[in-house]
């Protein structure tokens, strides 16, 4: 989406820059590199700064392609592709809208994963603001030294459930800047209209107390009222600063992230990615799924493993599509099962529930594990998101395959070192019936003489339609309608001959006319649901694609 007004550093008349000289080539919105023309170079004081060959934008990319791939390993990948963000955006995010299969998971997961727990170690120059407990009643000041005013989109972690791999503190912020160069690059989010944010309140992960390399507060998380008040003084900052902001809540710890998404998901256009964003990635890929068993939704019966923010945004969003389909909250309800570290959630269990969890906890004898839950309550499907790696065994797949002619099978837990279970395991073990997909990518599985491509379950087909949607219309605030609304369209675009191979959602080469396809089907029910702040253009879609960016280089002479 490109920015109504000149991006930050041009003239009031949109040509020349304001900047000039070595300034100029040190800002990444608006650097070229060698690609700056003879002209360019004597307007803008740039002879004698760049060698005398001018480039195109394709010679760039050929360039950066050959030297990314002679990267050792995919963490010395990820660390180039940074230093190209921070040195050229246009060239950035050329490179990796041309190769996205290939790039994704280099930017963000699996690898991100990676590059957060080496953050500090790997840190070269910072992007996006940190803003600690030492800034306590100053974060308006701080927001106001971010480079432009302009401020659309907003992605902010506290670093303590960093995808499967817990509290990483402010190291965290590997996952907002993936997140939002993925806003750019699948849905044509001007980059200038980003802003990555990591609160950072401390972290409660004792290796990063003593660690040289740790580049936030050495102190244990702050917690209870003082924590609240922290985050008050942050949205009401963004309200006065960024008025227009949009904001993705993103992993922040089950006794946070609920409560704050209710709390303030009608004070401003907000949302919980790991609540939300999962649950339609999640829901998409079972709607697909059913075209494959010919079953419907309100048959099925779904077990989870895991009972934190993801599997029970996954269930809610469940509900709400099953009542759509005529059955009633409590039947809908009594379709979804989960198995925490405790065992089975159940009524009466013994021990406390947390708040989320109690909807689904039903009258139902104790049930230790997963093996045997899987026995007593034979679900059509099995949904891990625990972070537990390899818990979705040899036994519970058989299990799942003998009373399913074909099992869904999702291990949705990031990254790929904490997946249930692999794409191999899962089709070997359910000789080669299992509707499968995954959280990170795994390559295609060749058994008995057929190819079968797992789908990647991953929240990059939604949020960035959700949020492009949410900023086309200047929605007021992100209901749980348009997620189901992003999960029903996201389905609907699998193929007959992505279903052939067994791929419940599209390919990752399709993800921008994905996210153009979901902007308009929110943007859509926010007008429908009064939502929207502008007017409905005639034809929402056309008027979404037409303002998505695309990363070419304008001429500034």
């Amino acid at each position: 989406m490109t920015p109504p007004a000149n991006p930050p550093g041009l003239s009031a008349l949109g040509d020349v820059p304001c900047l000039s000289g070595t300034a100029l080539l040190t800002n990444p919105l608006l650097n070229k590199g060698t690609a700056f023309t003879e002209r360019e170079r004597d307007a803008l004081g740039l002879r004698g700064l760049l060698p005398p060959r001018v480039f195109t934008l394709e010679e760039q990319v050929e360039r950066s392609l050959n030297a990314v791939r002679r990267k050792p390993d995919p963490l010395e990948k990820y660390i180039y592709l940074v230093n190209l963000q921070n040195r050229n955006e246009t060239l950035f995010y050329r490179l990796v809208m041309d190769h996205i299969e290939e790039f994704v998971p280099i930017i963000y997961t699996p690898t991100v994963g990676q590059a957060c727990l080496e953050y500090g170690a790997i840190f070269r120059r910072p992007r996006g603001l940190f803003i600690s407990l030492r800034e306590r009643g100053r974060i308006a000041e701080i927001l106001r030294h971010w480079s432009t005013p302009n401020v659309r989109l907003i992605v902010v972690t506290d670093g303590e459930r960093i995808l499967g791999l817990g509290d990483l503190g402010a190291t965290g912020m590997g996952i907002p800047v993936g997140k939002l160069s993925l806003y750019t690059a699948c849905a044509g989010v001007h980059p200038g209209y980003c802003l990555p944010v990591t609160i950072d309140v401390g972290t409660d992960n004792p290796a990063l107390h003593t660690g040289t390399a740790y580049i936030g507060l050495r102190e244990k998380r702050l917690r209870g009222p003082e924590y609240d008040a922290f985050i008050e003084e942050f949205i009401a900052a963004v309200k006065t600063v960024f008025p227009r902001a949009l904001l993705q809540w993103e992993d922040f710890g089950n006794t946070n992230a609920f409560r704050l998404l209710r709390r303030y998901q009608s004070q401003l256009p907000s949302f919980n990615d790991d609540i939300q964003g999962t649950a339609a990635t999640a829901l998409a890929g079972l709607l697909a799924a059913l075209r494959l068993t010919r079953g419907k939704l309100q048959d099925q019966r779904v077990l989870f493993l895991g009972a934190g923010e993801a599997g029970t945004g996954i269930a809610d969003l469940f509900v709400a599509a099953a009542r759509s389909e005529g059955l009633s909250e409590s039947e809908a309800r009594r379709r979804c099962w989960f198995v925490d570290s405790k065992g089975l959630v159940m009524k009466n269990r013994g021990d406390r529930l947390a708040e989320h969890k109690e909807p689904y906890a039903h009258d139902h004898p104790f049930i230790p594990t997963l093996t045997e839950a899987v026995k007593a309550l034979k679900p059509t499907a099995l949904i891990g998101v625990s972070g537990t790696p390899a818990t979705f065994t040899r036994e519970v797949i058989e299990m799942m395959a003998s009373f399913n002619e074909r099992p869904v099978i999702f291990a949705l837990s990031n990254p790929t070192s904490k997946a249930e279970c692999t794409a191999e395991a899962a089709y070997t073990w359910s000789e080669g019936r299992a509707i499968f997909a995954s959280g990170s990518p795994f390559p295609p599985v060749e058994f008995k003489g057929r190819r079968h491509v797992p789908g990647q379950g991953n929240n990059i087909y939604i949020f960035p339609g959700v949020g492009l949607g949410a900023l086309a219309c200047e929605a007021r605030e992100v209901t749980d309608a348009m997620f189901l609304a992003a999960a029903r369209t996201l389905a609907s675009m699998v193929e007959e001959q992505d279903l052939a191979i067994g791929r419940v959602y599209p390919a990752l080469t399709r993800i921008r006319d994905v996210s153009a396809r979901i902007a308009a089907a929110v943007a859509r029910m926010a007008h429908d649901e009064g939502l929207a702040t502008l007017p409905r253009p005639a034809d929402i879609e056309a008027d979404i694609r037409s303002r998505m960016f695309d990363p070419v280089y304008r001429e500034y002479v």
